[in-house]
């Protein structure tokens, strides 16, 4: 009879920010030749498409205070309970050695299961202000891993810095090459994430047209845009007569950023994180509407670094960024220092570091 592998549960909330570091452990523990099982939502079900093959993926209904109605917040607390239930007797089935939590709502059936069954468990917060369900769980967990350092934890919690995991796609193109701007065909990623992405869709699209025309005309643009903002964005481009590619998603995302001479981006920890692994300039817009400001938080290191140009949303506006995307694409030697300047505040080695911590766990819990 084959020795039992260890298993991992990962539990993660549906937006790309949770979604993939929890993938980056998942890539380090299959190689360290633990199994793998991942629990989440409808909504992050839409970014398993990058995983593994081999880990197991377990979905859970979605519950979350946010939606509205009064029916469905009434009916939150028995989605809970009864994923909690569900993934208690999972657990009880197939004993996991460590559950990771990344945060969102679908993280609780698992940690709360983790923590009614007194298995080793853990957080990974990779904001620098615990997100909900990490806060609620941050008392009732072994470990407390941040993406971000300073993170701001409650009183008595002690947290252990990692850094933000970035996915193997990721890490293949660290340090990529740097092709300086200059009189030829030049790139510009937009990613914007699930939340709060409309406001770049609207302001992104004509700052880019408003570039001065030598600038312009080698333009091409990704922009990565809501579903109901995908067709106005794409018209508008082509109205202008800038070559763009506006899609909901990008699945190669890593692809893009190594390609391109600028990055505009929210900024989410996974996103700053891929751009500091890759090292690109960056012109970042943090969500105002963020839980604890975190995203202003979280491109402290860049732009401290100088490696990226920080625009508080309130001042968002056509002229300003405009000018700022021409301030970096006009200066080849000043963009080439942004990219040196982001590539030394990566982490490369965070999902290494959290899968130690995740192997310290399980021999801790492990019986003697």
């Amino acid at each position: 009879m084959s020795e039992r592998k260890p298993l991992l549960v990962i539990a993660a909330g549906g937006t790309g920010g949770h979604m993939f570091p929890a993938q980056a452990l998942a890539e380090v523990m299959l190689r360290r030749g633990w199994r793998v099982k991942l629990s989440t939502d409808a909504r992050g079900a839409r970014y398993t498409g990058g995983f593994p093959h081999s880990v197991e993926i377990e979905q859970v209904a979605s519950a979350t205070f946010a939606r509205d109605g009064i029916v469905n917040k009434l009916l939150v607390p028995l989605h809970i309970l009864g994923g909690v239930i569900g993934a208690s007797l999972r657990m009880m089935r197939d004993k996991p050695d460590v559950v990771v939590g990344f945060g969102g709502y679908p993280s609780i059936p698992a940690l709360s299961a983790a923590w009614v069954l007194r298995l080793p468990r853990m957080v990974h917060e990779q904001n620098g202000v615990l997100g909900r369900v990490n806060r609620i769980f941050a008392r009732r967990v072994d470990r407390v891993a941040c993406g971000t350092w300073p993170t701001h934890l409650p009183e008595g919690i002690e947290g252990v810095y990692v850094g933000n995991p970035v996915r193997a796609a990721v890490l293949e193109r660290a340090g990529a090459g740097y092709i300086a701007p200059g009189d030829y065909p030049m790139s510009i990623l937009v990613i914007g994430g699930s939340q709060g992405a409309r406001i770049l869709s609207d302001v992104v699209p004509p700052a880019i047209a408003e570039l001065p025309s030598e600038i312009l005309r080698n333009v091409r643009v990704s922009h990565q845009a809501r579903d109901e903002d995908g067709d106005r964005v794409a018209q508008y481009y082509a109205d202008q007569g800038i070559d763009a590619d506006v899609q909901p998603f990008f699945r190669d995302v890593p692809r893009r950023m190594s390609e391109a001479q600028l990055v505009i981006s929210r900024a989410g920890a996974s996103s700053v994180a891929d751009i500091s692994v890759i090292g690109r300039p960056s012109i970042l817009i943090p969500y105002a509407a963020a839980t604890g400001d975190h995203q202003q938080a979280n491109a402290r290191g860049l732009t401290e670094a100088g490696a990226a140009i920080l625009i508080p949303e309130k001042r968002l506006e056509v002229a300003t960024l405009s000018e700022q995307i021409a301030a970096v694409l006009s200066n080849p030697a000043g963009a080439l220092m942004m990219s040196q300047a982001a590539h030394g505040c990566a982490q490369p080695d965070a999902p290494q570091h959290l899968a130690d911590l995740v192997e310290e766990l399980a021999n801790k819990g492990a019986p003697e």
